[in-house]
């Protein structure tokens, strides 16, 4: 069932008397499991709805409306599908022993991943739970393939469901379904021939598994080698040349790339990030393919309509990934603001040098970086390194950190030019 956590002023729901902390047991005699329940069962304009009051009282309810007409429920957060498989490269695993509450949550949800374009293994999906995706139209999902073989698979993931992987996606877009896959590349463990199985097995299935995302793994100081490590320079290359092979292919059959590498990949690999045209529409910059080029190119375009800062300092605040395409640029940014431009790039004590992305850098390692502020300073900081609630992932709030860096201006940014026009 589904608790209500707000009612619209002025909705159906409101001249009901619905009360906040009300259960949706039933629509029209079908369960509410969840919020996907919800929203696909309040479709009809007929409704009739099975409610238990927060004082316990059962009540129907039986509505008639206009198509389109909102309820006007708001309801709460579902409850989190938690992970069942054991990976071998867990980014949880990766986290310091003093990480807030929420960065230990093993979420492996499929709701997540139709809302939120987040990846899911499957392996907690039985048959009834797939035909429920099927019957429901929930779609795109983005799925983590890692391996299409079925023992490379449930040795990655520890978990013997793992091997199904390929008939469920075949379940999935057999029922309409499309699909977004990645592959999180370990090496000697899914590199190498296992890599090219995987593409193949996976473009096979035909144009409803719409991309394949080839990451490299991601480790911290607190996982790094336990059991696996990251990609040196040359299996990086070696991956985006199987990678390039997939996408002529691609292009042959399809009139699409379909396959992509991670900016991270040619980042490891020392090659130069590919033009926009690589990345076709560009839906997969959440997953880190494309993020930079999106970056460079923003840059680039708004650099014109930047404001004045004569006699100021500019201080760029990024990881040391991201600051080499901020130092080839600084010098324009520099003509163009009449300002002096550093690139301040902040070395992860929080993770560990081995994590270089701006979006995980802890605040105290920030303000440690900056030293002492000045007055007259403008720092941009990545807006990507705090979440919606103003704190970075050291558990650092944003406030204490502009506190720390008085008498200096703080500002935060997706794009720097965009900060730079804030007034």
């Amino acid at each position: 069932m589904v608790r209500i956590a707000e009612i619209e002023d002025g909705s159906i729901a409101d001249e009901l008397n619905l009360e906040i902390g009300t259960r949706i047991v039933r629509i029209n005699g079908e369960p509410v499991r969840d919020g996907i329940d919800l929203t696909f069962l309040l479709a009809d304009t007929e409704l009739e709805l099975e409610t238990v009051s927060p004082d316990g009282e059962v009540v129907l309810y039986e509505i008639e409306r206009e198509p389109g007409t909102p309820m006007g429920i708001v309801p709460a957060p579902d409850t989190i599908r938690e992970c069942a498989n054991k990976c071998v490269f867990c980014f949880i695993d990766g986290n310091p022993k003093d990480a807030r509450p929420t960065l230990w949550l093993r979420d492996d949800d499929f709701r997540l991943s139709f809302t939120y374009g987040s990846y899911v293994t499957l392996t907690n999906l039985g048959p009834k739970g797939l035909q429920r995706l099927i019957d429901q139209r929930i779609s795109p999902l983005y799925v983590s393939v890692h391996a299409t073989e079925p023992e490379v698979r449930e040795r990655l993931l520890v978990n013997k469901r793992a091997g199904l992987i390929l008939s469920q996606l075949w379940d999935l877009i057999s029922g309409g379904l499309e699909v977004h896959t990645q592959v999180v590349l370990c090496p000697e463990w899914n590199d190498g021939g296992h890599l090219d199985r995987t593409i193949d097995d996976l473009w096979n299935l035909g144009p409803r598994i719409r991309s394949l995302s080839v990451v490299p793994v991601g480790l911290t100081r607190y996982n790094i080698n336990r059991p696996v490590r990251p990609l040196t320079p040359s299996e990086a290359a070696a991956a985006i040349d199987q990678v390039d092979r997939a996408r002529e292919r691609g292009f042959a059959k399809r009139d699409l790339g379909w396959c992509y590498a991670a900016d991270e990949m040619y980042l490891i690999a020392g090659r130069p990030v590919p033009d926009e045209a690589y990345y076709d529409d560009g839906a997969l910059y959440e997953n880190g393919v494309g993020a930079i080029r999106r970056f460079v190119d923003g840059f680039d375009e708004g650099l014109s309509s930047v404001p004045r800062f004569e006699g100021r300092r500019i201080r760029l605040v990024t990881g040391l990934s991201m600051s080499p395409f901020l130092r080839e640029r600084s010098e324009r940014l520099a003509a163009a603001t009449r300002a002096d431009v550093e690139v301040v790039a902040v070395r992860n004590q929080y993770f560990g040098e081995s994590v270089t992305i701006a979006g995980l850098l802890g605040g105290r390692d920030i303000v440690e970086a900056l030293g002492d502020a000045q007055e007259g300073d403008l720092i941009l900081l990545p807006a990507e390194a705090l979440n919606s609630d103003g704190v970075f992932i050291d558990d650092l709030p944003q406030s204490e950190l502009v506190a720390a860096l008085a008498p200096a201006e703080v500002r935060t940014g997706y794009e720097i030019t965009e900060a730079l026009r804030i007034a």
